[in-house]
């Protein structure tokens, strides 16, 4: 048989948190549930299994220490077969390792089992409120703690609850099936680790009622279509004096009728009579505060030129930032024009040489030479 130290890939000076920090990289390493189906793996498993359960344990070490494998047959411990690695071994050992990860004991774990649920709320935002923040009250109907029995669950208080014989008060049972150690939730306090012998009328002794309540939410400058706001604590309330779950905010963006927005820049499209494209001058147009900016347009300013006013779009969430506004010019050509005025556009027309539109003149060049 192998040396356990060996096994464990340690020295024999091994300190209880080197001999801990070993045997979980193996456990992880050659554990059957990541290792379906290989015998050696499953060996090498309770090998080190085996190993960690002696050398863990220090009047188990100092025996092996002095005899080696020895100390151990002829009826003493029994870990050279195995046999003294029984109902709660392999558990204990994983609890003890990984406790750290699993907040403590195993009352602390019902504890945090009875936490309450997450509630999701979806909130509709305008681009204004999305622009400036704001503050909005909403209604949630979710379990809160019973205000007949303080959330307890019982009519008699404390003193009609009392820990599950069953499990202990841990809200789980263990039972042995060979080699492993498998935990189940306890079937006869449904894990709660307890029962009530006088439950509350009001709630049936689960110590939650449906209630609703009104909640200020604040909504910060900045937001977008899918942002999550988390408001701790005030989801469904937990059981068995559990700690609350968490609301979660998603704003749901309400579509501008003027402005199109992509992340912190807004896109504006606005109308341009054809004279002020020409000759150039200035225009209002409105900006998400709800302010107007006059902007100046050049002469010639033709279809689809793009002005961008910087630091003019939503503001960048968290930040002190600014995205820009891009105005679109929609050059509009005149309609239901008179007799007179179609006289005029004639004139006008006639009056035009090659360079008044340059463009057009290429496109004639090349349709001459297509």
């Amino acid at each position: 048989m192998r040396d356990y130290y060996e096994i464990l890939g340690v020295n024999k000076n091994a300190d209880d948190a080197s001999l801990k920090r070993a045997y979980r990289d193996l456990a992880m390493k050659y554990h059957p549930d990541r290792n379906p189906d290989n015998k050696e793996a499953a060996e090498k498993f309770k090998e080190a299994s085996q190993a960690y359960e002696v050398l863990k344990d220090k009047e188990k070490r100092a025996a092996y220490d002095n005899y080696g494998h020895a100390a151990f047959e002829g009826g003493g411990s029994g870990a050279s077969g195995f046999s003294g690695f029984q109902a709660g071994g392999f558990s204990d050992i994983f609890e003890d390792l990984f406790s750290e990860f699993t907040g403590g004991s195993r009352r602390s774990n019902t504890t945090s089992n009875n936490r309450g649920g997450d509630l999701r709320y979806n909130l509709g935002v305008s681009l204004s409120e999305a622009y400036s923040g704001i503050k909005k009250t909403i209604k949630i109907r979710a379990p809160s703690k019973c205000d007949l029995c303080s959330g307890t669950g019982s009519s008699g208080g404390e003193a009609s609850i009392s820990s599950c014989p069953t499990c202990q008060g841990t809200g789980k049972v263990r039972s042995s099936q060979g080699f492993f150690t498998i935990e189940r939730t306890c079937s006869s306090c449904s894990g709660t680790g307890r029962t009530i012998t006088n439950p509350c009328k009001k709630c049936n002794g689960s110590g939650l009622i449906n209630k609703e309540k009104s909640l200020s939410v604040k909504i910060p400058p900045g937001v977008d279509e899918g942002t999550r706001i988390r408001i701790s604590g005030e989801g469904e309330a937990g059981r068995n004096a559990g700690p609350p779950g968490d609301l979660y905010i998603y704003v749901n963006m309400v579509n501008s009728n003027i402005f199109n927005r992509e992340g912190e820049n807004l896109f504006l499209n606005v109308p341009l009579d054809i004279y002020t494209a020409a000759n150039g001058g200035s225009i209002e147009v409105p900006s998400p505060n709800g302010k107007k900016i006059r902007i100046s347009i050049s002469p010639g300013t033709q279809n689809g030129k793009r002005f961008r006013l910087k630091g003019k779009g939503m503001p960048v969430l968290q930040t002190r930032s600014y995205g820009d506004l891009y105005v679109e010019a929609d050059i509009e050509t005149p309609v239901n024009l008179s007799n007179k005025q179609k006289k005029l556009i004639a004139e006008f027309y006639e009056s035009l040489e090659e360079n008044n539109n340059p463009r057009v003149k290429k496109y004639k060049n090349f349709l001459n030479d297509y």
